[in-house]
């Protein structure tokens, strides 16, 4: 992946998102968010990447900081809004108060706003000047709150800063000594579909024929008689999830195909394999056999053998795209397996619990905020689990820093208003249209929980971070207007938001 420029892309691309034809916006591959059916529903293609730059000690002076973005004018005065220089396409410039560049003047707009009595008994609300790190506006900015699907955007940067970008997850077959038994290796990789596993089904059946490195002649003839084992053991504790058997999330388990789905023929919520191992190292059974091999028996679970040779690997794509995958299509699977690379990579149990340490460690030494914070899973399903709007507000200021171009998938996985993810067919009302293609955010629900969190370019072209967490809502529907109404917010020009109500 080439390098990402620099924070006027980002600026660049949450604009240039006004300028997509909604109709040529398509769902693109499995996946599952695990909160509410109509927000898994709204899922479609992930936008281009980009990136940022926030530092806390940013001086005013600093070349880095981010002007407009260059399309910015000609799109925010066709929109009758300021461009970044205060004017209105041709007009005069204006002498309207940006809330973006005045704390006093976000606080008059977002507290009516964040009085919505949709967003029920419990809501913080925190913004931040992406350029600095400077916080523009709190409201109960250290409260731990349940952040349903927004705890992604933390999981997330947790692997990605502990992995990096380029890492792949790998499945692959090895076999015994004696060339008798195949054992099928799960590297906890859900994306793993039959194309792949048929491929290496064939790669397992050659290097099975083919000579030894030692010059010895390998197995051949149609009948090549083996057994199969499959080795799930990388992963420990739970195979369930605690919410229990559930159409949003699969048995976790280091072996599965198509996130261990029985039901294809649609996206979303589906009916799950109680165990995705043994129905993947049965489908490698049959594809062994068309590729010329006898299998003998049912394969049986069974850690592979440290004499055995290694025959064939398949590897997922690469991690930043799975980070955008997982942000874009809130897919909980994902989010399960990534956090158990986050503690493999810190010589963690790959469990639930090894899981909350490794991402717990990985931001802490990232420098975030985490008093009252607790990562109970990586998709946010758990009602445990809690985090801050501090939190997930200097992720995301993290994440577009240009001295960390690796946690920028991140922000450029986010969905965008009115256009991609769960976000697709949100931003279509009178009082959010001037937040379509801006709100780049993270959706989070699960039944009394609606959350927002993202980035906003203002009509001065700045990027402002934001986090805005409801609790115990009793409408979901309004819940979500609300939070949308606050995210629009920060994207209109001052006097320009509509009433809560």
């Amino acid at each position: 992946m080439p390098e990402p420029r620099t924070w006027q892309v980002v600026a660049g691309s949450a604009v240039l998102g006004l300028a997509l034809a909604v109709g040529a916006v398509a769902v693109a591959g499995p996946w599952d968010s695990g909160q509410r059916k109509a927000e898994r529903d709204r899922a479609v293609t992930a936008g281009a990447r980009g990136g940022a730059h926030h530092s806390p000690d940013s001086a005013a002076g600093d070349p880095r900081r981010p002007a407009p973005a260059p399309s910015a004018p000609a799109v925010l005065g066709a929109l009758g809004l300021t461009d970044g220089s205060g004017s209105h396409g041709n007009t005069k410039p204006s002498t309207i108060t940006r809330p973006g560049d005045d704390p006093a003047a976000l606080a008059a707009l977002l507290g009516p706003l964040l009085a919505d009595p949709g967003l029920g008994p419990l809501r913080t609300a925190t913004v931040v000047d992406a350029t600095t790190g400077k916080r523009l506006y709190g409201v109960g900015a250290g409260t731990p709150m349940t952040p349903a699907s927004t705890v992604k955007i933390a999981t997330t940067t947790a692997a990605l800063s502990a992995l990096g970008p380029e890492h792949r997850i790998a499945t692959t077959t090895v076999g015994s000594p004696d060339g008798r038994t195949v054992t099928l290796v799960g590297g906890g990789d859900p994306t793993l579909d039959h194309t792949r596993l048929k491929a290496l089904a064939d790669a397992t059946a050659r290097a099975l024929k083919a000579p030894s490195a030692s010059g010895a002649s390998g197995a051949s003839g149609p009948d090549t008689a083996v057994r199969l084992a499959y080795d799930t053991s990388l992963y420990q504790g739970p195979v369930l999830h605690p919410i229990g058997p559930n159409e949003n999330i699969a048995p976790v388990t280091a072996l599965m195909t198509d996130e261990g789905r029985l039901d294809h023929s649609h996206h979303g919520p589906a009916d799950r394999s109680t165990d995705p191992a043994r129905d993947t190292a049965a489908a490698f059974a049959g594809y062994l056999e068309k590729a010329g091999l006898t299998v003998e028996g049912d394969p049986r679970p069974g850690r592979a053998p440290k004499s055995a040779r290694p025959l064939a690997r398949t590897e997922s794509a690469r991690l930043d795209d799975l980070v955008e995958r997982t942000l874009t299509y809130s897919d909980n699977d994902l989010a399960e397996a990534l956090v158990r690379q986050t503690a493999l990579a810190h010589k963690k149990p790959a469990s639930f619990a090894g899981a909350e340490r490794a991402v717990h460690d990985e931001l802490a030494r990232l420098g975030l905020p985490l008093a009252g914070t607790r990562f109970a899973d990586g998709s946010g399903l758990d009602r445990a689990g809690k985090v801050t709007g501090a939190l997930l507000t200097g992720v995301l200021t993290r994440a577009a820093d240009p001295a960390r171009p690796a946690l920028r998938p991140v922000l450029t996985g986010l969905p965008v208003g009115g256009f991609s993810g769960t976000l697709a067919e949100r931003y279509g009302t009178a009082a959010t249209t001037a937040g379509a293609g801006l709100v780049h955010a993270k959706t989070g629900t699960l039944t009394g929980v609606n959350t927002l969190a993202g980035t906003v370019v203002t009509p001065s072209g700045r990027l402002l971070a934001f986090a805005f967490l409801a609790g115990r809502t009793s409408a979901p529907d309004a819940a979500q207007t609300a939070l949308d109404r606050l995210s629009t917010a920060l994207a209109r020009p001052a006097g320009t938001a509509t009433s809560p109500h």
